[in-house]
């Protein structure tokens, strides 16, 4: 074979038709196994690599996706990063990312990029849109936008996400299990839906429980180290000091932690910790944190996914799809000392 491989190349040695090659490579879905990994196969033996260029000419398309989130800075982000470049990779997609920090300006201008062709789609991971809900509607008309791990009502998009009250009320009942009545929840940013799930997945455990939420156990947060350690010593300050502490995310379980430990009460013989999210220095942390796992990188192969397939033309839902989540229990809880 003369020059490098082609579609139609890997279509004649794989015995399929170039369209069926095109959507193999593209990673949409559609083609099924055991027809997707022969095609695969050919395509690296015979050392295959798209001409983006004239693709791009061709479609007039950038071959590019955008992935916005709250802050770049934030670890969180990367192992959905890691999810997202691969499946987008294996399609002939390059990433980039969108660092909004919490600013409307940014994020429009995110969107404008999308809507003047500087990107194919976008993964949205901020929670929220710089408009009110009727602009919105009318800006994000026609855009190839998918919604992971976070949640926007009403706009007909597309969400990868997990079920943040069923994976809060676990963490919860998890504290019950080991004996603990006496329990503080520090939340997200309420009224963010993600934080209002989780802290509704608390209520829920509590109230099953027939536990009483005292007033003031139920301190809002910004998922900030500071804000972490600044709760957790207003929650200490009190004279019916919690036992234990479900926290909305790692960052601020690390921060209280920190101010527990400041204050000269140990993790976890006088109190317990969880936190949500099992960053990978949950487990280096001292203690090690329980906390809920969330499948960070799963999430972010699926978003793709999903969005290759808005891409493509194909009518994809305005559905949830929920991925699973589990419980790391480590060394950060222990039944209370009253038991």
């Amino acid at each position: 074979m003369a020059g490098p491989a082609k579609i139609k190349d890997i279509a004649a040695r794989a015995g399929v038709s170039p369209a069926t090659v095109s959507r193999a490579l593209s990673d949409t879905g559609l083609v099924a196994e055991p027809t997707l990994s022969r095609i695969r196969e050919v395509a690296q033996m015979l050392n295959y690599r798209p001409n983006v260029s004239a693709r791009n000419l061709r479609t007039q398309k950038s071959m590019a996706v955008l992935m916005v989130v709250r802050d770049v800075g934030n670890p969180f982000y990367l192992e959905i990063m890691k999810g997202v470049e691969a499946t987008a990779r294996a399609a002939g997609y390059s990433v980039l990312m969108g660092n909004t920090e919490n600013n409307a300006e940014r994020e429009v201008e995110y969107f404008d990029m999308l809507r003047d062709g500087h990107a194919d789609g976008m993964i949205l991971i901020t929670g929220k849109l710089p408009w009110s809900a009727e602009e919105s509607r009318t800006h994000l008309q026609g855009l190839p936008v998918v919604v992971a791990l976070e949640t926007i009502e009403g706009m007909g998009l597309p969400h990868v996400q997990i079920d943040n009250v069923g994976a809060s009320r676990a963490a919860v009942e998890h504290l019950i299990g080991l004996g603990h009545r006496a329990i503080a929840h520090i939340c997200g940013p309420i009224p963010e839906i993600m934080a209002v799930r989780r802290r509704e997945g608390f209520r829920q455990a509590m109230r099953a429980a027939g536990i009483a939420i005292p007033d003031g156990y139920e301190p809002v947060g910004d998922y900030l180290l500071h804000s972490g350690e600044a709760l957790c010593r207003e929650l200490f300050e009190r004279p019916d000091r919690p036992t234990a502490v479900f926290v909305a995310n790692d960052e601020m379980a690390f921060g209280a932690i920190n101010e527990l430990r400041r204050l000269g009460l140990d993790v976890p013989s006088d109190v317990s910790v969880v936190g949500f999210d099992d960053l990978f220095l949950s487990q280096a942390y001292y203690p090690p944190l329980t906390t809920v796992r969330q499948p960070r990188a799963e999430i972010g192969q699926e978003a793709m996914r999903q969005l290759l397939r808005v891409l493509a033309g194909e009518k994809v839902e305005a559905e949830t799809l929920e991925m699973p989540t589990t419980l790391q229990i480590r060394g950060s809880t222990a039944r209370p000392r009253s038991i």
